[in-house]
C-alpha cells in the first residue's frame, strides 16, 4: 500500500523470511517460560516497555512464549523471597536509581545466586549484584554503593571519583552537586573477555552498547572479586571501567552495567536476552524434572 501510495520504484519481491519466522514463533510457541522483573515501577509498566519487549524477542529466538511476573522489590524486602519466586524460572533486576526498593534487588540478586536461578542485572541490577557478593561472598557487611550510603564502609559502587581520588572524596560543581559532568551517556564500546559467558554470546570480542549511568564497580575492589569467582566478563577500551559480571559457578549468571535491552528487535533480538531465556528454559526443565518423575511414578503406581 505505501509503495502504491507514493509511487516507489520497488520492483523485487520483499523476502519476508525472518518475519514469517516471528509470526510463526510467536503465534506457535513450543513452550512457556516465567520471567521474573524486580524493579521498583512495575506499577507504571511503560516505564520497562523496551525491557518487556527485548524479553519477548528472545523468546521468539527460541519459540517460546515469555510469561512476565512484575514484582515491586519493595515487597521482597518485607516478604519472603521463596514465596515471591515461586514458580519463577529466572530473574531480572533492571535499572533504576535511589534508595527506595534497592536492598529488594540486592535480596533478589543473592536469591538468584545462592539457588542457581538464571539471574540477568542491568546497570542497577549490576550493582545490587556486586553488592550481594560483596556482603556475603566477600564477607563485607558494610559494602553499598554510595548513590545509596555516602558513607559506606566498603563503597563497592561508586562515581569514578570517589576512587580515583587519593582521599576518596566526590568532585562536586560550583553549585554543590555531583549530578550530570559524571554522567556516561550513549554507545561506548566494551572488549569481552575470551572464555566468558558473554562472548560465548555475542561472538565477538568489542561489542558497542547504549549507557546511562554515574556510577560503576569499584576498581579498588576488582582483583579481591576476581580472587573469590566473580569474573570482569567484559572492560571498557581502556580497560578501567567494569562493564560485564558473571559467576562461572552458576548456571547462568550475568550482569551489565550497560543497557541491552534498547538494541533488541524482533526479527535479531538481542544475544544477551536470547542466552538469558535459554537459561530459563533450561532451569524450567531442571526444574519440572522432579515433579514428571513423581507423576510418573504415581501413574505407574495406580497402574499396578
Amino acid at each position: 500500500i505505501v509503495v502504491k501510495q507514493l509511487a516507489l520504484d520497488a520492483e523485487a519481491e520483499p523476502d519476508m523470511t525472518d518475519w514469517q519466522r516471528v509470526v510463526t514463533a510467536a503465534r506457535a510457541p513450543k513452550d512457556r517460560v516465567r520471567i521474573a522483573i524486580c524493579g521498583k515501577y512495575v506499577e507504571h509498566k511503560d516505564a520497562y516497555k523496551s525491557l518487556g519487549e527485548a524479553l519477548r524477542h528472545g523468546g521468539l529466538a527460541h519459540s517460546l512464549d515469555v510469561d512476565l511476573r512484575w514484582i515491586e522489590s519493595e515487597l521482597i524486602e518485607s516478604g519472603d523471597p521463596e514465596t515471591v519466586f515461586q514458580g519463577v524460572d529466572a530473574i531480572l533486576v533492571p535499572g533504576g536509581f535511589g534508595e527506595r526498593g534497592f536492598e529488594g534487588k540486592v535480596a533478589a540478586a543473592r536469591y538468584a545466586r545462592e539457588r542457581g536461578v538464571p539471574y540477568f542485572g542491568i546497570c542497577y541490577g549490576l550493582h545490587a549484584a556486586v553488592v550481594d557478593f560483596a556482603r556475603h561472598v566477600a564477607g563485607l557487611p558494610g559494602a553499598n554503593s554510595t548513590e545509596i550510603a555516602r558513607s559506606a564502609i566498603d563503597p563497592v559502587i561508586a562515581l569514578i571519583t570517589e576512587w580515583t581520588n587519593e582521599d576518596g572524596a566526590t568532585e562536586r560543581r560550583s553549585d554543590g552537586s555531583d549530578l550530570g559532568g559524571t554522567m556516561r551517556l550513549g554507545s561506548q564500546k566494551c572488549r569481552l573477555v575470551e572464555g566468558s559467558l558473554a562472548r560465548s554470546l555475542y561472538r565477538r570480542d568489542v561489542i558497542s552498547e547504549r549507557h546511562r549511568h554515574r556510577y560503576e564497580f569499584n576498581n579498588r575492589y576488582r582483583e579481591r572479586f576476581a580472587a573469590l569467582g566473580m569474573r570482569m566478563a567484559g572492560v571498557s577500551m581502556d580497560e578501567n571501567l567494569v562493564e560485564l559480571i558473571e559467576l562461572p559457578d552458576h548456571p547462568w549468571f550475568l550482569a551489565c552495567q550497560f543497557h541491552p535491552e534498547f538494541t533488541s528487535t524482533p526479527r535479531d533480538g538481542h544475544p544477551l536476552f536470547a542466552g538469558f531465556i535459554a537459561a530459563a528454559r533450561d532451569y524450567r526443565a531442571i526444574r519440572s524434572a522432579p515433579r514428571l518423575a513423581s507423576a510418573a511414578a504415581d501413574a505407574s503406581g495406580a497402574a499396578a
